[in-house]
């Protein structure tokens, strides 16, 4: 074909673009697209039942955009090579691929990771560039690429070509060894990296090894390796490593990098495998990520109003009474009815039911096995007395469906794990969201002919500290409406294929107790009154999250701590005049994370006499100035003030300093990306990737300084600093008419991770000063910076900007507007990109 460029995406297994799209560009603005099942054949476009819809400029102008800029991003993605003569063969054996249904190992591309894993990849570095952690837990569902994240985490650490570290990779079986290895060869592009040591394969070197754990036990390679032998080692399916035969690898070697891979974090006999690294998982792929990209199920979730009245349980230490709940719930035939009926109302067909019922004890699991077969409704219970012999048959029984649901107390306790669950009983209140998760989680198993999980949640009248909120919340997509809202109107933002709806009554219940946790400023006081007597240890702010598994922001939306505790009558009253420390204060810290400004101010705060401001370097103060308009907007007047004098209320009162230094300790240890800083010619404080509020980024450029700042401050997208020789672009992406005029809401986003889509203020022509200031920056020796935010406020909490670095000019289109495309000196983060390119294709 004369004059035209195919690109191909040659993954069969990760592209499935099935967008049939026709449009035809015309100068004169009457462009046109048709959108529909048709493909470029003669019968689709003649004679075939196809449905199509045309649409064209003049009338469906937004539509026309968004098609364009959608093509635009998958033309401009890498993942899409234009395809030459030369390409015919690697085309052929792609198509081949895809059409055979044998395993084949050999790669017919270049194996990249997905930007969630990639999102991984920047964590681990964090985790132990920034935070000195190299024992790192990856969590993930079955299915989401956990070999080829290893793969590439491995990779950063080659220093150089062929400079491989010593690597030993553990899993429990031949073929998931033989497919790691490939996958290894194929990131590293080395047919000839690493050995298998399992079965009846013989190693010729031990240095780069692929083994399971009954090969390394008895062939001993502990006895042949001192400690520090391997450099990483990676154990896949680490949930398995708190076994016996495991205790020999984890005990003698001292690898630098341990890094485990599991998908249940929990161990079914209740052993921790979070004390081999250091008591945190370092990254995680979320549900709702997971089920979009189609690694689990997705789930219909219903949640329906129970008979049992929770109000009088006894609630300790954050926990229902479950002798009281089991007493409640054993032999009350009113809830038993209940169950069954919900369950014949809310699934499709009673025999295709492979069911778990999660109760609070083993006399509830035994009654409600019993009821149900009492209904007609072939049911087991299993738990700890349960034989393994008994555990093995009951599961087979379940999954041919000769009985349809199996009663357990803690399943993870109890070993269950059958990947056909297709039906979910919550029976009891499940009050750890990690339990709840977990439990969740064993009916998203894909599994052939599943098509989704059904969950019926029973939701009783809850004690007001039961944290329900967290569970619905950790079902949603980002981006959505309040989880006030969202419950409110039975509407929510979701994965694909998903479904939530409550009962009338259970919502009301629902919302009630939403609105009465966390959120409400009452019950922060109740909760910090009554702190000291259910934990036995003294407040603080950092502790208080820590107990309560909060943010900082989940406080500031209601006030600072210390007016809060003061309201409380914990602290003095003179702490309760937010004048001292004000909320939008502690909102602005709330979002800093940049690790050098959060180093400086707890420092100075710690040891006001070595940080006198006349002392500090020009990056110093603007660091002083940054954390200065966090906390004021009026410049102050002496520039030979010292840091007690400057920030006098702070150490005027030590619960307010304290509170501070909390925060920053807890911003400083959630940083999950590896910041460094810009040359922009001159002296600044800012760190690539971290976030600023419009007046930290301002004072981290040293445009504001602590005794001068522009007079009412600058509220503007585009502000042009002349004296270094610097636009700063501060951008908001998801514009509303609410925050926004007609003339301001330019259209802006993400064209791949180095392009970015900007569209100028509406005034700006090619020709004028400031359009050819753009367009020549690197000719006038100008820089551009780039701020960008996904929304102006989340929750009424005004969001800081990203800082993505210097750009550079690539091209433009129109005028008045321009709509001009930068290329970043650095790639954004690939959470962030998915946020910014989800305008287009979202």
């Amino acid at each position: 074909l004369r004059n035209t460029t195919v690109r191909i995406s040659y993954d069969t297994d990760r592209t499935r673009l099935h967008a049939k799209t026709y449009t035809f560009h015309r100068n004169n603005g009457f462009s046109t697209s048709y959108i529909g099942s048709s493909n470029l054949s003669n019968p689709a476009i003649t004679s075939g039942l196809e449905w199509n819809v045309k649409v064209t400029e003049q009338d469906s102008y937004d539509i026309i955009q968004r098609i364009e800029k959608t093509f635009e991003t998958y033309w401009k993605d890498p993942e899409f090579i234009e395809y030459t003569p030369e390409s015919r063969e690697r085309l052929q054996r792609a198509l081949s691929k895809e059409r055979r249904s044998e395993i084949d190992l050999r790669p017919v591309f270049d194996i990249r990771p997905y930007y969630y894993q990639k999102e991984i990849l920047e964590r681990l570095k964090a985790e132990r560039e920034l935070h000195n952690n190299y024992r790192n837990l990856i969590v993930a569902a079955t299915g989401t690429g956990k070999t080829v994240i290893s793969a590439f985490d491995y990779k950063s650490l080659v220093q150089r070509p062929g400079g491989y570290p010593r690597l030993l990779f553990v899993a429990h079986r031949e073929e998931i060894l033989k497919q790691s290895l490939q996958v290894f060869r194929g990131v590293l592009k080395d047919q000839n990296f690493g050995d298998l040591l399992v079965g009846g394969n013989e190693p010729a070197q031990i240095e780069h090894l692929f083994t399971s754990i009954q090969s390394l036990n008895s062939r001993n390679l502990p006895m042949i390796t001192p400690p520090d032998y391997y450099d990483m080692i990676i154990v896949d399916e680490f949930h398995h490593a708190a076994a016996p035969s495991y205790q020999r690898l984890l005990t003698h070697y001292t690898p630098k990098v341990l890094l485990g891979l599991t998908a249940t974090p929990e161990r079914m006999d209740n052993l921790d495998i979070l004390e081999y690294f250091n008591e945190k998982i370092s990254a995680e792929i979320r549900l709702p990520e997971a089920i979009n990209r189609k690694l689990l199920a997705p789930f219909h979730y219903f949640g329906v109003t129970d008979v049992v009245d929770l109000d009088t349980v006894p609630w300790k230490r954050g926990t229902y009474d479950p002798a009281e709940l089991s007493r409640l719930y054993t032999g009350n035939q009113q809830r038993a009815d209940l169950i069954i009926r919900a369950v014949q109302d809310y699934t499709t067909d009673l025999h295709d039911i492979i069911g778990l019922g999660f109760c609070v004890s083993v006399e509830h699991a035994e009654y409600m096995a019993a009821a149900f077969r009492e209904a007609g409704i072939p049911a087991a219970c299993l738990h700890a007395g349960s034989s393994r012999e008994e555990r093995s048959t009951i599961q087979k029984r379940l999954v041919t469906r000769e009985i349809h649901f199996i009663f357990v107390v803690d399943l993870y306790n109890e070993g269950v794990d059958i990947p056909e669950v297709n039906t979910i009983l919550f029976l009891r209140p499940t009050e750890s969201l990690t339990v709840f998760i977990q439990q969740f989680g064993r009916g998203l198993r894909l599994s052939d002919g599943k098509e989704c999980l059904t969950v019926l949640d029973f939701v009783g009248n809850h004690n007001k500290n039961f944290p329900f909120g967290e569970r619905i919340a950790a079902l949603l997509s980002p981006g959505g409406k309040t989880l006030v809202e969202q419950v409110s109107r039975d509407s929510y933002s979701l994965p694909k294929g998903c479904y939530i709806h409550f009962e009338e009554k259970a919502r009301e219940r629902v919302l009630a107790n939403i609105r009465a946790n966390i959120t409400n400023r009452a019950t922060l006081i109740r909760k910090i009154r009554s702190f000291e007597d259910e934990t036995g240890e003294p407040l603080s702010f950092k502790k208080f999250l820590q107990r309560y598994s909060l943010q900082p922001l989940d406080v500031y939306r209601r006030g600072t701590f210390c007016s809060l505790a003061a309201e409380a009558g914990v602290y003095p009253g003179t702490y309760a005049d937010e004048r001292l420390f004000p909320r939008t204060a502690a909102i602005r810290l709330a979002t800093l994370n940049s690790p050098e400004a959060i180093r400086l101010i707890r420092a100075a705060l710690s040891d006001p006499c070595h940080y006198s401001p006349a002392a500090l370097s020009d990056r110093e103060k603007s660091i002083l100035a940054l954390f200065y308009y966090s906390l004021s907007d009026v410049p102050l007047r002496d520039e030979n003030m010292g840091i007690e004098e400057i920030f006098s209320d702070l150490f005027a009162y030590d619960e307010i300093r304290r509170e501070i230094c909390d925060l920053l300790e807890y911003n400083g240890a959630h940083i999950e990306f590896l910041p460094k800083p810009v040359d922009l010619g001159f002296e600044n404080a800012l760190e690539l990737h971290a976030t600023y509020t419009r007046a930290q980024a301002f004072a981290a450029l040293g445009h504001y300084t602590l005794t001068w700042k522009p007079a009412g401050g600058s509220r503007e997208g585009v502000v042009y600093l002349e004296d270094k020789k610097a636009d700063v672009f501060l951008v908001t992406l998801n514009k509303t008419e609410e925050h926004y005029s007609p003339t301001t809401m330019y259209k802006d986003y993400a064209v791949n991770e180095d392009l970015f889509h900007w569209q100028s203020q509406s005034t700006t022509s090619a020709s004028s000063p400031t359009g050819r200031r753009y367009i020549e920056h690197e000719r006038r020796g100008s820089r551009v910076l780039l701020f960008v935010r996904e929304y102006n406020k989340v929750d009424g909490v005004t969001q800081p900007y990203l800082f993505l670095g210097t750009a550079r000019y690539v091209s433009h289109e129109g005028s008045r507007p321009m709509s001009i495309t930068w290329e970043l000196d650095d790639p954004m983060p690939p959470g962030f990109f998915l946020k910014a390119n989800k305008m287009v294709v979202g």
